[in-house]
C-alpha cells in the first residue's frame, strides 16, 4: 500500500494523495478538491465527500481483491489445522490424560514436600489403632498468629480413652485443638506430613464435626434443631472407625435438657459407637463420665485468672476443668461495668445457692430478705417440705447415675413451680 501511494504520488504530482481503507468501502485514493484537476483518466470515482474525491485505480482493486481473498483463504486455513490439531490430540487423549494426573501429582506433592520442609512437619506413622500426636500444631493457625502457636499433645484410642471431654474457658483454644486434630488426620491420609514432633495415627473412613451456631431460617430450622440434625446425623452414621468433633453439644436449650442430651450422646459415644472423639462442653457435669464409663477421659484447656482478668495458657492438660471464665471473657469483650457487676453478684448467690422460694436468685436490694449469718437458706416452702423431703429420704443416691439425679432434681424442681 505504501508502494502504491509513493508511486501514484510520483505519477499524478499530487504530493497529499493518500491511499486508505474502511470496513465499508474497502480500498481508495483520496484526492482533495484543489488538486482535483490533476486526476488521471484511468481514475475510476468511487465517492464523494466534503473535501475532494475518493478514487479506485485497476491496480489498487487487484490488490483489494488479493487481501480480501488472502483473509477468507486464511480463515479457511486456520480451521483446516486447528481441526487437524484437535484430531490429534484426540487419538493422543490417553497419553495427555496421564500425563495431566502425573504432573497434577508432581505439583501436589512437591508442594507439600516443600511446606513440610519449611514448617518442620514430621512423617506419620500409620497404625491399626489409635489417634495419637505429640506437639502438634494448626497448620493455618500457626503461620497466622501474632504469637508462637502452643504445641498440644493428644491420645486416643490404644492404651487411652476413645472418647476426651474437652472442658475450658472461652477462647482458650479447644476449636483451635479440635480442628488441628482434624487436619493432622487428614493431612496424614492423603500422603504428607504432619504438623508435629510425632504422630502415630490409625485410618479413619470420615471426619464428623458439629461445630458453631447456625440456623436455617428459610427452612424454619431454628440454630437448635440444626444443631441437633447434624448431632442426630454423626450418630447413625459414624462408626468405629470414625473421627468425630463435637464443640458444644446442647447449648441452645434449658440448662437441664441440653446437659441431658449431651451427657446421652457422650454415653452413645462411648458405648455403642466407639469412634475416636473429642467432645468439647461447657457442661463440667460432663467430666463425671471419665469415673463412670469406660473408654472416657477428660482433657481441659489451661488458664489462669490474674488481677480480674484470665490469661489464656493454650495447653491441653489431662483432667477437667471446673471453670469457664465467661465473666472475665464478657469483660474483655467490653460489657458495661454494671452488667458485669450484677453478673458477679448473681453468679455469686447461684454458687452459695442463695434462691427465692420460686428458686430464682436474690436481687441486689429488695425482695426477700437476705438469709441469717450462719443460717441455710429453706429450699422448700413449708407446703410441700414434708412430702418432698420423706421423698428425698427414700432416694438412695449412691445406686443413682447422674442422669437419673438430675431427672430427679428436675422432677422436684417442676414440682416447687406448680401452684
Amino acid at each position: 500500500i505504501a508502494a502504491i501511494e509513493e508511486r501514484e504520488r510520483e505519477r499524478t504530482g499530487i504530493q497529499s494523495l493518500k491511499v486508505r481503507f474502511n470496513r465499508v468501502f474497502g480500498y481508495y485514493i483520496e484526492v482533495t478538491k484543489s488538486n482535483l484537476g490533476l486526476v488521471p483518466s484511468d481514475y475510476v470515482r468511487k465517492q464523494t465527500i466534503a473535501g475532494g474525491e475518493r478514487f479506485m485505480t485497476p491496480e489498487l482493486k487487484e490488490y483489494e481483491e488479493k487481501v480480501l481473498l488472502a483473509e477468507e483463504r486464511g480463515l479457511v486455513r486456520e480451521a483446516e489445522i486447528f481441526e487437524a490439531l484437535r484430531a490429534r490430540i484426540a487419538g493422543e487423549a490417553r497419553r495427555v490424560q496421564q500425563c495431566a494426573r502425573a504432573t497434577a501429582a508432581l505439583d501436589a506433592l512437591a508442594a507439600l514436600a516443600d511446606v513440610a520442609s519449611r514448617h518442620d512437619y514430621v512423617k506419620p506413622r500409620l497404625v491399626d489403632d489409635g489417634l495419637a500426636y505429640a506437639d502438634g500444631r494448626h497448620p493455618v493457625m500457626e503461620r497466622v498468629l501474632g504469637e508462637p502457636f502452643v504445641a498440644n499433645d493428644l491420645a486416643l484410642g490404644g492404651e487411652s480413652p476413645r472418647l476426651m471431654i474437652v472442658t475450658g474457658p472461652n477462647m482458650g483454644g479447644k476449636s483451635t485443638f479440635l480442628r488441628q486434630t482434624a487436619l493432622i488426620s487428614l493431612m496424614a491420609q492423603m500422603g504428607s506430613f504432619v504438623p508435629a514432633r510425632e504422630a502415630r495415627l490409625a485410618m479413619t473412613d470420615r471426619i464428623f464435626t458439629r461445630v458453631g451456631a447456625t440456623d436455617q431460617i428459610l427452612r424454619g430450622q431454628s440454630t437448635f434443631m440444626v444443631e441437633m440434625q447434624e448431632t442426630a446425623h454423626i450418630l447413625h452414621h459414624a462408626s468405629a472407625r470414625s473421627l468425630i468433633l463435637l464443640d458444644e453439644v446442647g447449648r441452645g436449650t434449658a440448662t437441664f435438657d441440653g446437659l441431658s442430651i449431651a451427657w446421652a450422646v457422650a454415653e452413645h459415644l462411648a458405648g455403642a459407637t466407639r469412634a475416636y472423639a473429642l467432645f468439647a462442653t461447657h457442661y463440667h457435669e460432663l467430666t463425671d463420665l471419665a469415673a463412670e464409663v469406660p473408654g472416657v477421659g477428660n482433657l481441659h484447656v489451661s488458664a489462669r485468672e490474674w488481677k480480674d482478668t484470665v490469661v489464656f495458657l493454650r495447653k491441653i492438660e489431662p483432667g477437667g476443668s471446673d471453670r469457664s471464665f465467661g465473666l472475665q471473657v464478657a469483660r474483655l469483650a467490653g460489657l458495661p461495668a454494671a452488667v458485669l457487676s450484677r453478673a458477679r453478684e448473681i453468679l455469686r448467690n447461684l454458687e452459695q445457692t442463695e434462691f427465692d422460694r420460686e428458686g430464682r436468685p436474690r436481687p441486689a436490694h429488695g425482695g426477700d430478705s437476705p438469709p441469717e449469718p450462719g443460717r441455710q437458706l429453706a429450699l422448700f416452702g413449708a407446703r410441700r417440705d414434708e412430702a418432698l423431703l420423706d421423698e428425698l429420704r427414700r432416694v438412695d443416691l449412691d445406686a443413682m447415675t447422674p442422669l437419673e439425679a438430675l431427672q430427679l432434681l428436675s422432677d422436684v424442681r417442676r414440682r416447687l413451680r406448680e401452684p
